[in-house]
């Protein structure tokens, strides 16, 4: 039991990967520890230098926003209580979950190189799951892998890594990227509706605010 009862269950971010057709739930992947910061990057779509002054406010869709974060994986409480999975494999088991979200499956590529060899000309590029990155109930947000990058900081006695920083970089898939219908378009647009009811709770302001009387 907890010394302290009344204390608020500490949530955590993570991917959570569903089949986009079905929208059924494949995997999810919660981050062993929330990182400290969270880098988030919108870039306005706007008609662009050489548009036609009549259109200098039109907006061609949402921004193109991007998220980037660093987490830490230790295998070091794990190690202390015997756990004969970070005992055998160190953090390799965390990493894999982390880094099958950009593979095709085995399976997918042995299947395609059965179609290869039979002689089909042209094959389909492999479609993975929709990764879902959640951060609160605020944040539910279809994204791409962009970039990932790891560092391995600590190894057992059998080379595993036993402490490692992840640098995940993400790029939010929004109606400009899927069509409408797609399960990914919708619930980028209840993220999109969320950010719009948050943003009417938000402190108004006054020209007194900005010391002035009106607008000239």
């Amino acid at each position: 039991m907890t010394s302290f009862p009344n204390s608020p269950r500490l949530l955590k971010g993570g991917i959570v990967l569903i089949d986009a057709q079905s929208g059924n739930v494949k995997r999810m992947i919660a981050l062993q520890y929330n990182p400290d910061t969270l880098t988030r990057t919108l870039h306005p779509q706007g008609m662009g230098e050489s548009a036609d002054r009549s259109e200098a406010l039109r907006l061609k869709g949402p921004p193109v926003e991007s998220f980037r974060l660093e987490a830490e994986i230790d295998a070091a409480d794990q190690l202390e209580a015997g756990d004969a999975n970070a005992v055998q494999n160190g953090i390799h088991a965390a990493l894999a979950a982390l880094e099958t979200i950009v593979y095709p499956t085995s399976g997918q590529l042995q299947a395609n190189e059965g179609l290869a060899s039979g002689g089909t000309l042209e094959i389909i590029p492999m479609e993975a799951p929709l990764p879902l990155f959640v951060w609160s109930k605020h944040r539910i947000v279809p994204v791409r892998i962009t970039d990932f990058s790891i560092t391995e900081e600590a190894f057992d006695a059998a080379l595993n890594p036993i402490r490692a920083k992840v640098s995940l970089g993400m790029r939010v898939l929004s109606v400009s990227d899927l069509p409408f219908g797609h399960r990914g378009a919708g619930i980028y647009m209840v993220y999109q509706q969320q950010k719009e009811r948050l943003a009417q709770m938000a402190a108004g302001a006054s020209f007194a605010t900005f010391g002035i009387g009106g607008i000239p």
